[in-house]
């Protein structure tokens, strides 16, 4: 472990500390064994968890915002990604981890205990319903999801808690040019507009790594997000 994950901190310029590998090491111990209860990944080697899940994670920082105190949601979190990697690393960050599986929230509240991070907020919830809460509504610098689901559907998830001014980050593989076509439309209705997409090849591997930024140009309106169940089934155009 320390190998892979010090080369891949040290590619993207990242701090790594023996601190850092503990909490990592802790959380690979019990992703692994809670894994084996419900379904969080179906990735259980701990090389592949290193990379696929925690350096993955941390892909959004650089040196110029490694220190940054912000509010961040991660929206349909799972086993917590890339939520908990980015506040391992930044203690500053207040995090919020939003799931719609109760026992998903469960492991991540063991995980917050033992590695004993501090300003991290755990809801067992939609989406669809936290994003019409005023209590978490455009409340956020940051929103991040790497959660499966299309550009257009996950804005409608993710956007309306993004405070304007704050960004988006969405978490995608390497061919979404036709993704990002079919969203240009929703993520303007949502009061978004795309500022960048971030190309970075995953360390230690062939892999490409998009992350898309969204910018928050203006108020969601009302009726966003829509019910529960409706961005799905009928997604913005």
């Amino acid at each position: 472990m320390i190998k892979t994950m010090e080369e891949g901190f040290a590619q993207l310029k990242l701090p790594y500390s023996n601190e850092i590998e503990k909490k990592f090491i802790v959380y690979t111990e019990l992703l692994k064994e809670w894994n084996k209860k419900i379904n969080i990944t179906s990735i259980e080697d701990d090389e592949e968890i290193y990379i696929k899940h925690f350096i993955d994670s941390v892909l959004l920082l650089n040196e110029d915002n490694i220190n940054e105190n912000k509010t961040i949601i991660d929206v349909g979190t799972g086993g917590g990604f890339p939520g908990l990697p980015l506040k391992i690393i930044n203690n500053n960050y207040k995090l919020t981890l939003l799931d719609s599986l109760r026992k998903r929230i469960d492991f991540l509240s063991e995980v917050t205990k033992a590695l004993e991070l501090n300003d991290v907020k755990l809801i067992h919830g939609r989406a669809e319903d936290y994003g019409q809460n005023k209590e978490y509504r455009e409340c956020y610098d940051i929103c991040v999801s790497r959660a499966v689901a299309p550009l257009n559907v996950l804005s409608e998830y993710c956007i309306p808690f993004v405070r304007v001014g704050g960004y988006f980050a969405a978490f995608k593989s390497d061919n979404i040019s036709q993704e990002i076509s079919n969203s240009d439309n929703a993520i303007k209705k949502l009061g978004g507009k795309i500022k960048e997409i971030k190309e970075i090849y995953l360390p230690g591997t062939d892999i490409i790594r998009k992350i898309v930024i969204i910018e928050k140009i203006d108020t969601t309106k009302i009726k966003y997000p829509r019910k529960a169940g409706k961005p799905s089934k009928d997604p913005l155009k």
